[in-house]
């Protein structure tokens, strides 16, 4: 493979998906693969992970439309449409739904019947949300802590705003674009900038406690810090595209354990109890660390890049890779149980694939530029997300454009 596909290859290798809180696995198994219950389509690739509240699943599109679905059957109960693609995904307290689009609004809708409560435009909500390179996927995801909300933007700033009114409580502004979705713990915010630094504030004031800056790589000198942060063992677990990935004690700043990937990226960092689940890019392995050491416990194959994070059950984890597979794991032992594959990695893989998902002989000729390489993942049907799991149900986006809900 020529050193310039290879790049591009690489580059594309960010992400969303590691959580900032670890995660709970009170839910049964998937023991076996489950079956499609139904099948939402939409005309768009859909970055953002789904998240399901009472009996119904939000999902934002790059459409600019967030869909609201009934978990049990699929159906539309509403819609609510943004003048920007929407590349993050939404959270929820109690009737109010936040949203981020690529319009440079932060919305505030009614999750029952998807009318709008209050906006609130960035800096960038007269020109849209930037992107840093093709590679550049996914918004921030706004964070709910307490009475406020907060996210990062493309103007280099990370926001703070009251959950009622959407009122400015205060902005920080860093040196570039901040798309990773903040993690709070012990009063401090913490966030990633493409700046190549990790930035702790006080979720106060907004003023800086610390910063931290990553060492940075040959094809990435910066060290843009991507990945979303993860928060443990008083540790702030974070990727950059310098392929490493940082422990960052919370209240020094200082790194505590740092763990290099050879390959590529290593961005969806998600925790539970004190193992760190790590999804890599070229290295196509899914690494269970202890979120204490960096030691590694096991690694899987996943054939292919991770770009979301995993969810949870009693004793199974569940991610998705860009090829368009959904994966069931033991969280013991990393063996993988089962997989499910999406309608555009079923169509289209033997376009771009070999039978082991290794890439065909004259990938190179096919994947020639940016464009291409982004074609490929939209028609394998590369899963972005982080699957939301209830106590029956899996649900999954893709880029293909489908919601998939899986049932038991």
């Amino acid at each position: 493979m020529s050193k310039q596909l290879s790049f591009f290859l690489v580059i594309l290798a960010f992400i969303m998906s590691g959580r900032s809180v670890s995660q709970t696995n009170s839910f049964p198994d998937f023991e076996t693969q489950p079956t499609l219950s139904w099948k939402y389509p939409t005309n768009s690739p859909i970055i953002g992970s789904p998240v399901i509240n009472e009996q119904t699943v939000y999902v934002g599109n790059t459409d600019g439309t967030l869909y609201a679905l009934n978990l049990n059957d699929g159906k539309e109960v509403w819609k609510f449409p943004t003048y920007g693609p929407i590349r993050s995904t939404v959270c929820i307290e109690k009737e109010k739904l936040f949203l981020l689009s690529g319009d440079g609004n932060l919305y505030c809708v009614n999750k029952l019947n998807g009318s709008l409560l209050w906006r609130f435009k960035t800096f960038t909500g007269y020109i849209g949300d930037r992107k840093y390179d093709f590679a550049d996927y996914y918004a921030s995801s706004p964070l709910l802590y307490e009475k406020a909300i907060y996210f990062g933007c493309s103007d280099g700033r990370i926001y703070a705003l009251n959950t009622e009114n959407g009122t400015l409580l205060w902005s920080y502004e860093t040196g570039d674009i901040v798309h990773t979705k903040p993690a709070i713990s012990q009063g401090k915010l913490f966030a990633g900038s493409f700046d190549g630094n990790v930035y702790a504030l006080n979720i106060n004031t907004g003023a800086l406690v610390w910063k931290f800056k990553s060492v940075g790589h040959r094809y990435f000198p910066t060290g843009e810090v991507t990945g979303n942060p993860a928060v443990t063992n008083n540790l702030v677990l974070i990727g950059a595209r310098d392929y490493h990935v940082y422990a960052i004690e919370q209240n020094g700043g200082y790194c505590y354990w740092t763990k290099q990937f050879p390959k590529g990226w290593a961005l969806p960092i998600t925790v539970l109890d004190t193992v760190a689940y790590i999804g890599t890019s070229d290295d196509r392995e899914l690494v269970a660390v202890d979120a204490r050491t960096g030691e590694t416990i096991w690694k899987a194959n996943a054939k292919f890049n991770i770009f979301g994070g995993c969810s949870f059950t009693a004793t199974m984890g569940y991610f998705g890779t860009l090829s368009g597979n959904l994966f069931g794991f033991d969280l013991k032992s990393g063996a993988v149980k089962w997989n499910f594959t999406v309608d555009g990695y079923s169509k289209n893989h033997l376009n771009y694939l070999k039978d082991d998902d290794t890439y065909r002989d004259d990938i190179g000729s096919i994947l020639t530029s940016n464009d291409a390489v982004l074609t490929m993942y939209n028609d394998l049907g590369a899963i972005f997300s982080t699957p939301a799991v209830t106590e029956d149900k899996l649900v999954i986006t893709s880029s293909d454009g489908n919601v998939y809900c899986l049932r038991k």
